[in-house]
């Protein structure tokens, strides 16, 4: 749900096309992930939204007419896409703690991912909003993310302060 904020689109730039819902599924399905790890309660709800995640990939595909051998090669694809991004990300965020006047590395990796483009007016403001996001989500508890219960910030709340 949180994917189609349509300020994520309008405020943040994240294109309206096939490929950047993808960007903000895979995004948002990475935090909560990046949330869940843990326990083995957690790790399978994190399993169980990864399949669900491709399924609809799946699924989608089949609705816009992708024919029956095509739709696996193409999900397998998105999935190496996802990996890829988990990767940019994480390494992003691990590289974040200590940026002091370096170019935000979490900036670069969503613009290069998001707009296929080394950097954007908006990349820095989306990177806040994913700190906002990996940030409370992290204070939210396990078990309610895992039940489904997930808040996310408002995408313009950074905007704001």
């Amino acid at each position: 749900e949180q994917a189609r904020t349509p300020a994520l689109y309008a405020s943040l730039g994240a294109p309206d096309t096939v490929e950047g819902r993808f960007e903000m599924v895979a995004l948002h399905v990475w935090l909560v992930m990046r949330r869940l790890k843990g326990d083995e309660r957690a790790k399978k709800v994190s399993q169980c939204l990864f399949d669900a995640m491709f399924q609809n990939m799946d699924d989608s595909l089949r609705e816009l007419g992708v024919g029956d051998l095509q739709v696996g090669k193409k999900v397998r694809k998105l999935a190496e896409n996802f990996y890829g991004r988990i990767g940019a990300y994480e390494e992003a965020m691990k590289q974040d703690v200590e940026r002091d006047g370096v170019e935000d590395p979490l900036a670069k990796a969503l613009a290069r991912n998001i707009f296929e483009r080394e950097m954007t007016e908006t990349a820095p403001a989306f990177a806040d909003y994913v700190r906002r996001a990996d940030a409370s989500l992290q204070n939210q508890p396990q078990s309610r993310i895992a039940g489904g219960i997930i808040v996310f910030p408002d995408v313009d709340e950074g905007a704001r302060s």
